[in-house]
């Protein structure tokens, strides 16, 4: 299946982005009254017909449309930027062929950088979505203070973790979390947490958690956090 995506999407007739279009009708070389899949990235799938092969505002009609069920679970990744910004984009490529749902970036007292755009990493997303066959967008959000952050009232239902550099923790993530919930997980820049940070979040209900006996890179700690979280609702 080559998915396309588009946001407010209409029936029966709908246009796709100025880019979508040139993908659709300069690269794959589609015609008048050939078919393709869309979404919305809200869960609706969409079957449609090229009526005019415009590479600049293709225009489509939707033949029918069906609702994706969203999983069972929800993943919401909190995690400093990365001084590389390459190496985010990296993470929030893979992470999204994996398959999570929220991610919020963490300005913290050893943070690198504590701004990237956003809309880069939007990109990404829609691009692993697209490939990967994902029906559900992921939401980013910009960077937001870590005090501020894990005081939030918005994840009070949420099974909340830390993961940090410590050789005496002893509990896995996987050991913890259980299936079918709502996941929160903090993690930190390439210099880790300060100590006081973590004691804060530990305070504000939050638990400490290893992701294995490896030091991982900051990139590398929210992917495996995202695939463990994965293997636990399979």
């Amino acid at each position: 299946m080559q998915l396309f995506f588009q946001e407010n999407i209409t029936e029966p007739i709908t246009y796709l982005s100025e880019d979508e279009s040139k993908h659709l009708i300069k690269v794959l070389r589609k015609k008048q009254g050939d078919a393709i899949t869309l979404t919305d990235g809200n869960g609706k799938i969409f079957e449609a017909v090229i009526n005019q092969a415009n590479p600049k505002k293709a225009n489509l009609t939707i033949l029918n449309s069906r609702i994706i069920e969203p999983d069972p679970f929800h993943v919401h990744l909190a995690i400093a930027p990365t001084k590389s910004p390459d190496r985010m984009e990296w993470m929030v490529e893979k992470i999204t062929e994996i398959g999570f749902h929220e991610m919020t970036l963490l300005e913290t007292m050893n943070s690198e950088r504590n701004f990237l755009k956003t809309d880069r990493l939007y990109k990404k997303v829609i691009s692993a979505c697209k490939q990967s066959l994902k029906f559900h967008t992921p939401n980013l959000y910009p960077t937001t203070k870590l005090p501020e952050f894990i005081s939030s009232t918005r994840f009070g239902d949420y099974q909340k973790f830390i993961a940090y550099v410590d050789e005496g923790h002893t509990h896995h993530l996987l050991d913890i979390a259980k299936p079918n919930g709502k996941y929160l997980i903090l993690i930190g820049p390439e210099g880790d947490f300060d100590p006081k940070e973590i004691q804060e979040a530990i305070a504000h209900g939050f638990q400490p958690v290893s992701l294995g006996k490896s030091r991982l890179r900051t990139e590398t700690a929210g992917l495996a956090a995202i695939q463990m979280l994965q293997i636990l609702n399979r």
